[in-house]
């Protein structure tokens, strides 16, 4: 079955086309920092537009990088949520007529299921059960993986996301947007131990995450700096490295918890250098496996809309012929997929 997948949940139009018998065959990525970098994040109402303007460009691209034409499709997978409902309609709209159009099938998918899935993508795949930590600017959370569409939330952060807390530390120290990549790589020049700051909610039980007092205790740091160059790149490295040690130590926690021996980690922190490290060596250290997709499938993309939508679609699963979108959606309301 080939199918096309189609991400529009933001300000990034991804496209792919996913064969369950050949595996991925294209995917192309459109990035609309540059458009919302004088806003100093990202403008829904513009977001919308340029997806307008992109994205049947970009599936024409990669149908021809895949040396397929609309005609060789089996079926169509679109983001149908969460995101900003003015994006995620562009492209539910564009999926479900072509899939109109053509007489196949559509099918929206979670859009963090398609992060958890990525993985999946890569060679010698892990299979369920596992614990996969979703870490975005949007989303942090702790989930225990039984099967396919089988997901147990374990916890969540009770304010900001991982990514969030990156982009709003960046934007309080002067860093350009995308803040999160621009303090990640000043972290790599800053001194270890010179700020210390506090592992949030690592000092008593449960699963969730709070990151607003990290990032206000970096705020007071700076204000306080001289706000040189080196210290800019101090604070970096020791808030990368609270965040860091906080992640591991609740994904160890969950491993615990479940018994699970394998932990995936997907969303756009995923691609953090300093956290892959931590956790290779928690993995050496405790003899479990972690799994991380390729960087450009940290970041939202369509490979990993169109391998998840292909999954429920080579299962059975249908929709009814209507464009709807879900700006905000529980993962834990998906129907599982028959092994």
């Amino acid at each position: 079955m080939r199918v096309l997948g189609i991400e529009t949940s933001c300000d990034e139009t991804g496209v792919a086309v996913y064969d369950t018998a050949a595996g991925l065959r294209a995917h192309a990525l459109y990035s609309q920092v540059a458009l919302h970098a004088e806003y100093g994040g990202v403008v829904p109402e513009l977001a919308s537009r340029d997806h307008v303007r992109k994205l049947l460009p970009l599936i024409r691209q990669t149908l021809a990088e895949a040396g397929l034409t609309i005609d060789d499709l089996d079926g169509v997978a679109y983001t149908a949520g969460p995101g900003l409902i003015g994006a995620l309609l562009v492209g539910a709209g564009v999926a479900r007529a072509l899939a109109w159009a053509r007489e196949i099938p559509a099918i929206g998918v979670h859009h963090m299921e398609g992060h958890l899935l990525a993985p999946l993508l890569e060679d010698d795949p892990p299979q369920p059960p596992f614990v996969a930590l979703l870490v975005s600017g949007g989303h942090t959370q702790l989930v225990a993986v039984e099967g396919i569409g089988d997901y147990r939330l374990l916890g969540e952060s009770l304010d900001d996301a991982a990514g969030e807390a990156f982009d709003k530390t960046a934007k309080l120290m002067g860093l350009p947007y995308p803040g999160g990549p621009e303090l990640a790589k000043l972290a790599g020049q800053g001194r270890p131990d010179v700020y210390t700051f506090a592992r949030p909610m690592t000092d008593r039980p449960g699963l969730d995450f709070s990151f607003s007092g990290l990032k206000t205790q970096v705020l007071l740091a700076w204000q306080k700096s001289d706000r040189s160059a080196q210290t800019r790149a101090d604070i970096a490295r020791g808030f990368e490295e609270a965040v860091v040690d906080t992640l591991a130590i609740k994904c160890q926690r969950a491993l615990e918890q479940t018994g699970h021996r394998t932990l995936i980690v997907a969303g756009g922190v995923g691609a953090n250098r300093r956290l892959r490290e931590k956790l290779d060596a928690l993995a050496r250290r405790r003899g479990l496996r972690v799994c991380f997709p390729r960087p450009a499938f940290c970041t939202d993309n369509g490979a990993m809309i169109a391998f998840a939508g292909a999954l429920r679609l080579a299962a059975g699963q249908r929709e009814a012929a209507t464009v709807a979108v879900q700006p905000r959606w529980d993962m834990a309301s998906l129907s599982p997929v028959a092994p």
